[in-house]
């Protein structure tokens, strides 16, 4: 997306100057004497098609994403299970169905609104660099940096859903299968972990403070799951009777 909208502002820039290169590359004038105007409106034709392109691929690029986080998420239960002793064959049932298309459907608002704020930020850039007069390649380098601005949001989006998806498919399968009792895990992975979060992790001699399933974990005043918080990477470890020591 980057690349293409990078290529097609340049085109327009060129072919459309800020009104003193123009007068300095010996343009004349324009058609409707607003080289804005015809910047904006192929900005408009620019930002319909983009919209309409991800509109179209945002349920099936989210469902990808939501069925991949539900077959992680059942494949660390089943090796729970596994380890004690358990054989358990996972199907799409209605809780859980109903857990995945409710994530589809955030997803999909998620993605469309990366694209409208990228989209509308850039037409900003290109507007205010067609009113102070810039040359393409400042306006070039402030695209690049609104883009990575955009892609580590993105990403940042993509991780904290992952994290709340494993969280909402492992809870309910767990309260299918009458797990009622779980352990608080830490993942050690963020930059800045929440101490309280560390602290539950270590409660009980390290193993991880116990709470219930349904209700979720006493944490800083408040219920909550593993992964539920933005930006959390805690995980639940399931507590199966008679397999702990």
């Amino acid at each position: 997306m980057h690349r293409s909208l990078v290529y097609f502002i340049q085109a327009q820039y060129r072919a459309n100057p800020p009104p003193t290169l123009a007068q300095d590359a010996g343009w004349e004038a324009f058609r409707d004497g607003s080289p804005a105007n015809a910047m904006r409106r192929a900005m408009h034709r620019m930002s319909r098609r983009w919209l309409k392109a991800f509109g179209k691929g945002s349920e099936d690029l989210a469902k990808y994403f939501v069925d991949k986080a539900a077959g992680a998420t059942d494949l660390q239960l089943k090796d729970v299970l596994k380890k004690a002793g358990f054989t358990v064959e996972f199907r799409a049932t209605y809780d859980v169905n109903n857990a995945m298309q409710a994530a589809i459907g955030e997803n999909v608002g998620l993605i469309k609104s990366i694209a409208s704020e990228h989209l509308t930020q850039v037409e900003g850039l290109v507007m205010r660099s067609m009113q102070q007069g810039r040359d393409l390649g400042t306006l070039t380098e402030e695209l690049t940096k609104r883009y990575d601005i955009t892609k580590k949001r993105a990403s940042f989006i993509a991780r904290d859903q992952a994290n709340k998806m494993t969280a909402v498919i492992n809870r309910t399968r767990q309260q299918e299968l009458g797990i009622t009792q779980a352990r608080w895990r830490h993942s050690h992975g963020g930059k800045k972990p929440r101490q309280s979060h560390i602290a539950a992790s270590q409660a009980d001699g390290g193993k991880g403070k116990v709470y219930d399933t349904a209700k979720g974990c006493e944490i800083d005043g408040e219920y909550i799951w593993p992964g539920q918080l933005p930006n959390c990477r805690c995980t639940a470890q399931s507590i199966i009777p008679g397999l702990e020591d």
